[in-house]
């Protein structure tokens, strides 16, 4: 019997369509529901109990000291004297009940404010829990809930929660570490097979034809492996937060300087460039060696994937805000092509997702590059977004939190910058 009570409040709230609702509301009207039917109950006792003492005033004898001249007399002033009792009970039982009927609905309305104010402090920590936990990333997974209070379910969930953190931290930095080693100790090997295809070659007569077209051959698939292992050490270290060379970045002249050092690869595919908007005021923050990786990455994916004779066209914009107040700095770069399916174009973002057999990592591709990308704009409080075009080819949008230019705006800033 002690089950069924909630077990039908609950219900009542489900049917009042208050399971939807937020846990503080439901926590409100469990104990309103509480309140109303222990209220009731009450003034159904109260009640009885006053019938029944009506019923025994009614009942009540006679007790007067005063003699009836007749035996009739006397009965009829019996009876007139019971039914003004019983009326006076009726009427002080009616007042009892209104009174408390009026009281009671008086504390339905308290209770509800009552109710509200306990479940929400109930529930405050799991707020703040709810809170920390967003804030949390993988990128931020050294911080911690930290939940102060009493050893009850509440702190036993946070301290779960915070050891949970911690294994994801460890598994995280294992990942990160053992990248970033394994891509560095493989630069050894690499370096010494091609050192010895050198020496191979340069050995005194005539070489092999075979021999010269299997070295060359060789040579392409080291470099492919030498920029694939740097692409994992730039994206192990964007992931890891590693920046040691912070400023104040133009990134219009950076995408000037990515496109003019691919000048000769643009002009091998016939394509042509068209720089639509660079604003001078589009200014950042951060890592001068990264965001010039973000460049050339997004123009060596508009020239890979390009069809011959095609188009490249460049933006560079400062959107929002003013001189002190922020906005953002957006990098479009739009390039010419098939039509592409925008569903599978959303998943360019993670390594080694290509589309169809013209992104098979072969030349100058590894699969990461736009997943770079994504890193460090990530790792700069920015985005990247990419769409496909209606007319064909891919559109590559990067959205960097713009700084104040004025400071940077000093004799050979733009020096530094393109240095």
């Amino acid at each position: 019997m002690k089950g069924e009570l909630p077990r039908r409040l609950t219900g009542l709230t489900a049917r009042l369509g208050l399971r939807r609702g937020t846990a503080r509301a439901r926590f409100t009207a469990l104990y309103v529901a509480l309140f109303l039917l222990s209220g009731t109950a009450l003034l159904a006792i109260a009640a009885v109990a006053a019938s029944g003492g009506s019923s025994s005033s009614q009942a009540a004898p006679d007790n007067g000291t005063e003699q009836p001249a007749t035996p009739a007399q006397a009965q009829g002033r019996i009876e007139a004297l019971e039914q003004q009792l019983a009326q006076a009970h009726d009427t002080q039982s009616q007042q009892i009940l209104i009174g408390s009927a009026i009281a009671l609905g008086v504390m339905a309305v308290v209770s509800v404010g009552l109710g509200w104010f306990v479940a929400g402090r109930v529930l405050r920590p799991l707020r703040v829990m709810t809170v920390a936990t967003r804030r949390i990333t993988a990128d931020s997974l050294h911080e911690r809930l930290a939940i102060d209070g009493p050893g009850d379910e509440v702190k036993d969930l946070a301290d779960t929660i915070d050891d949970l953190l911690g294994r994801l931290e460890g598994s995280f930095d294992a990942q990160r570490l053992f990248v970033a080693n394994a891509s560095h100790e493989l630069r050894t090997p690499l370096t010494t097979m091609r050192a010895s295809l050198d020496v191979a070659l340069a050995k005194p007569g005539p070489v092999p034809e075979t021999t010269a077209t299997l070295a060359a051959r060789m040579r392409t698939e080291l470099d492919q492996v030498d920029r694939l292992l740097e692409s994992f050490l730039v994206l192990a270290r964007t992931q890891h937060g590693e920046f040691t060379d912070t400023g104040r970045l133009a990134l219009g002249q950076l995408v000037l300087t990515a496109v003019a050092g691919r000048a000769e690869d643009i002009a091998a595919k016939g394509l042509t460039v068209r720089e639509k908007r660079i604003d001078d005021s589009a200014w950042v923050w951060g890592s001068r060696t990264l965001l010039r990786r973000v460049a050339d990455n997004v123009i060596d994916n508009a020239i890979t994937h390009n069809d011959s004779g095609g188009w490249i066209g460049v933006e560079v914009r400062a959107e929002g805000g003013g001189r002190d107040d922020g906005g953002t700095v957006s990098l479009v770069v739009e390039s010419s092509g098939r039509v592409l399916d925008q569903w599978r174009v959303a998943d360019l973002a993670q390594p080694f997702r290509r589309l169809g057999a013209d992104r098979t990592g072969t030349g100058r591709g590894s699969g990461l590059g736009l997943s770079i990308v994504a890193a460090i704009a990530e790792a700069h409080s920015g985005s990247l977004e990419l769409r496909a075009r209606p007319d064909g080819g891919l559109r590559v949008a990067i959205t960097i939190p713009r700084t104040d230019d004025r400071a940077t705006k000093a004799p050979g800033a733009e020096t530094d910058v393109a240095r």
